[in-house]
C-alpha cells in the first residue's frame, strides 16, 4: 500500500497504510481517515471556469459544491468546458446542475452582475 503525504492539515504528515488499512504516521485522526479514504475511495473537489457571456468576464470561476470521485475528473470536466453561463450570477448560483448524476453541482464563485 502506498506512502502518503496527508493534505487534511498544513502539518503534512507523512502517512502510511497498509493493506490492512492501518494508517500509520499520522499526527491526528483526520490524517487516518483521510489515508484510509484516499486509498479506498479517493475524492477531489475541481476548480475550473466555464464560458459566460458578459460584459466583463469571458471565463467565470467555477467548482464543485461537494468531492467528486477522482476517477470521473474528467468526465466532470467535460461537462464543465461545454457549459456556458449567463448574467447575472452570483456566488453559489448553480451552473450545472448534479453534474453526470453524481449529485453534485457546478457553482459559481464570483458574482458577475453584466
Amino acid at each position: 500500500m502506498p506512502d502518503l503525504i496527508c493534505i487534511v492539515c498544513p502539518r503534512g504528515c507523512r502517512i502510511h497504510v497498509d493493506e490492512n488499512l492501518n494508517v500509520t504516521g499520522n499526527f491526528c485522526k483526520r490524517g487516518e481517515t483521510y489515508g484510509r479514504n484516499e486509498v479506498t475511495h479517493p475524492m477531489r473537489m475541481i476548480t475550473s471556469t466555464v464560458e459566460i457571456q458578459s460584459e466583463i468576464l469571458v471565463r467565470l470561476p467555477v467548482m464543485t459544491d461537494r468531492p467528486i470521485p477522482k476517477t470521473q475528473i474528467f468526465k466532470v470536466m467535460e461537462a464543465i468546458n461545454q457549459a456556458k453561463a449567463k448574467t447575472p450570477i452570483k456566488i453559489r448560483d448553480v451552473v450545472i446542475k448534479d453534474v453526470l448524476g453524481l449529485g453534485v453541482d457546478i457553482v459559481a464563485t464570483r458574482n458577475v452582475e453584466k
